[in-house]
C-alpha cells in the first residue's frame, strides 16, 4: 500500500466468518510494529484461538514475546 508515495503495510485482524476486526498501518514489518499491533487486537478482542500469518520471522518473535507462539499458523491456504 502506498501513503504520500511511502511504501505501508496494513495490518488486519479478521475473525472465523471473514469479518474485519480491526487494522493498523505502519511503515515497517517489524517486531515492534507486530507487538503494538497484536495488544491493541487482543486488548479490543482477547486472546486468539489461532494466528495464521506469513513467514516473516518477526512475527514469531513477537508472538513468543507474548507468550502465543503456539498459536501461530503458517500455512499458505490456512486464509481461504
Amino acid at each position: 500500500m502506498k501513503k504520500n508515495s511511502e511504501r505501508h503495510d496494513l495490518w488486519c485482524a479478521v475473525d472465523r466468518e471473514g469479518e474485519v476486526l480491526g487494522s493498523y498501518v505502519t511503515r515497517k514489518r517489524d517486531k515492534k510494529a507486530e507487538l503494538k499491533f497484536l495488544r491493541k487486537a487482543m486488548r479490543k478482542h482477547g486472546q486468539p484461538e489461532v494466528i495464521v500469518t506469513d513467514r516473516l520471522r518477526s512475527y514469531g518473535a513477537a508472538k513468543k514475546e507474548l507468550g502465543n507462539a503456539h498459536k501461530q499458523k503458517t500455512s499458505r491456504w490456512l486464509n481461504y
